[in-house]
């Protein structure tokens, strides 16, 4: 019995491949045709974007239609020729981007973007709750949008995708970065980052045993530096551990071993994330008076206030400055350092989420069929399903799993 089951399965399947062409094109049709549209970046130094020419081309072979913004990969080092060869039609007038179903776009929407949305539209973008204000939340909701923050988007893991996929570029970037300014050519110490047979190798002290503290260790171990890491949890420096799979010198912070590795050490990277809020100052300014001259200080965390007392926002242009002859770099958005490769990053977390979006049936099925993209939806239909926004501004709340069920 079992045998002719599994027998007659495969036999189903073989006619599913021996299928003629058009039956498979017929059914291709029956997708739900999404208008995607790609805009401009606008914000400070935001030189990511949301799809790559090639996620175009897997959109475009599904049936859908994206619209680009010109220039809107300039700054990734993809032309509008590479975006119109797989099937984007461009456009030089904001407007056609946001007359689009779906907007995919880096930075929150400005008030002057948010003024061409138009009722139903889908938004996916970053929200930046840390800076997020009543009036700019309001705007959105009075647009009557549905609005996905990608911050919040969460994998089968439950990780949070995106913020995993930047704190994994940025925590490498930072030695990279680190090398540059230990270098004699950026005014540095002339220090070669790692090390060499019969010279001490360089040290570095990271601060925070998170995904980009667990990503610039790695990076700087296999550059053969000689790495310390701390953070106030044992359990994030006992996963550290195991994920690197080699022995580094790990500390809760103690303040003793802390100062004493601080100011011996080429190089630290402060990575620590505040859960809510500011993120926690752990270096005073006496402590940076006492290291290293031309030692390098990368304060990861900055866009959180930072964990050095010494720190200040710098940008891409100017990042550098000195305080008690250590070199500072404090650039918030270290990511757009290197676009492209955030650029593929963020596409492959994208990509599927509207290839979904067209074969299950719109948004909702989505939403409704994975957990992950549910917890991301802020405002559906104009209304607020956010818990935590709905509380940071005391506005009204609708539970999206009641007003889904309402609409069924």
């Amino acid at each position: 019995m079992g045998t002719g089951l599994r027998e007659g399965m495969a036999s189903i399947a073989q006619k599913g491949l021996l299928q003629p062409k058009e039956t498979l094109s017929e059914l291709k049709q029956k997708t739900n045709s999404l208008y995607i549209g790609i805009p401009k970046e606008i914000s400070f130094q935001e030189t990511r974007i949301a799809l790559t020419p090639l996620s175009v081309a897997l959109l475009v072979n599904n049936g859908h239609k994206v619209v680009l913004e010109s220039g809107a990969g300039a700054e990734a080092n993809f032309s509008d020729n590479d975006y119109s060869e797989q099937g984007a039609l461009i456009t030089y007038n904001k407007k056609d981007v946001f007359d689009a179903d779906i907007i995919v776009k880096i930075a929150p929407p400005t008030f002057e973007e948010i003024e061409m949305m138009h009722k139903g539209q889908t938004l996916i973008s970053a929200l930046q709750m840390g800076a997020l204000k009543e009036n700019y939340l309001k705007a959105l909701l009075n647009k009557k949008i549905n609005a996905i923050c990608f911050e919040h988007l969460r994998d089968e893991g439950n990780i949070l995708s995106v913020v995993r996929a930047m704190s994994e570029i940025v925590g490498a970037t930072s030695i990279f970065i680190a090398a540059e300014y230990l270098s004699s050519v950026t005014g540095g110490k002339g220090l070669m980052l790692g090390g060499f047979t019969g010279v001490p190798p360089t040290e570095i002290v990271i601060l925070g045993a998170g995904t980009v503290g667990e990503y610039a260790a790695r990076t700087a171990l296999s550059l053969g530096a000689e790495v310390k890491v701390f953070d106030s949890s044992i359990y994030r420096l006992r996963r550290l551990q195991n994920n690197l799979g080699s022995r580094v010198f790990t500390s809760v912070m103690q303040p003793i071993v802390l100062e004493k590795a601080v100011t011996t050490c080429d190089v630290v990277i402060g990575a620590i994330r505040a859960t809510h809020g500011r993120s926690p100052c752990i270096i005073t300014e006496e402590t940076v008076s006492k290291m290293k001259p031309d030692s390098v200080v990368i304060d990861v965390s900055i866009d959180q206030g930072g964990c050095f007392e010494t720190s200040t926002v710098t940008n891409h242009k100017d990042p550098v400055f000195r305080i008690h002859d250590v070199i500072h770099y404090c650039v918030p958005n270290i990511a757009s350092r290197v676009p492209r490769t955030a650029s593929y990053a963020l596409t492959n977390i994208f990509t599927p989420i509207l290839v979904d979006i067209g074969d299950m049936g719109g948004l909702m099925n989505v939403v409704w069929n994975r957990p992950g993209i549910r917890e991301a939806l802020y405002i559906y239909q104009g209304h607020l399903t956010s818990k935590n926004l709905s509380d940071m501004f005391n506005l009204p709340y609708k539970d999206i799993e009641l007003l889904v069920a309402a609409n069924q």
